[in-house]
């Protein structure tokens, strides 16, 4: 039994510092001319209400435990790319239980939903967790002073008759 569930963050939710907070402390060094204040407004601005920008919230007992982006743009040289997963992110002591997994699922999702066939995503460290959920490696490069690697899935678009 999951005891956790998967909602849509909205720009004016009392999550929003949280999710910010998190993101900021995890990838704000790869932005040095941002702050938290910023950041959290980035974070509003991908808040919306369906398809490409979305951000999702992984809740737990009335709390935020997780997150994962839709985004438009993630990756300042490879503008051509679009749409991205961006921003997954468990606290560490939810770990190990399928949330970050689901959380990628829940964006897949989302992307599908709304017409995407493709989406893109990058990594330095996340690769294996990727492979596992069907991501495929596109490329590797150096971005921001760190090696990371370029990855897509391939999303299949179910048509209702």
């Amino acid at each position: 039994m999951r005891a956790w569930v998967i909602e849509r963050l909205e720009a004016d939710s009392p999550h929003l510092v949280d999710v910010a907070a998190w993101t900021y402390e995890a990838w704000g060094h790869l932005h040095p001319d941002s702050d938290l204040e910023s950041w959290s407004k980035e974070v509003a601005s991908l808040c919306g209400n369906g398809g490409v920008p979305s951000v999702f919230v992984a809740m737990r007992d009335g709390k935020p435990v997780g997150t994962a982006s839709l985004s438009p743009d993630d990756m300042s040289i490879r503008q051509a790319y679009s749409p991205w997963l961006a921003s997954v992110f468990v606290l560490p002591e939810q770990r190990g239980q399928g949330l970050a997994s689901a959380l990628v699922r829940r964006v897949e999702d989302e992307a599908r939903e709304h017409g995407v066939n493709r989406l893109y995503l990058y990594t330095p460290d996340q690769q294996s967790l990727y492979r596992r959920l069907g991501w495929r490696d596109l490329e590797e490069l150096s971005y921001r002073d760190e090696d990371v690697t370029v990855m897509y899935q391939s999303l299949q678009i179910h048509h209702l008759l």
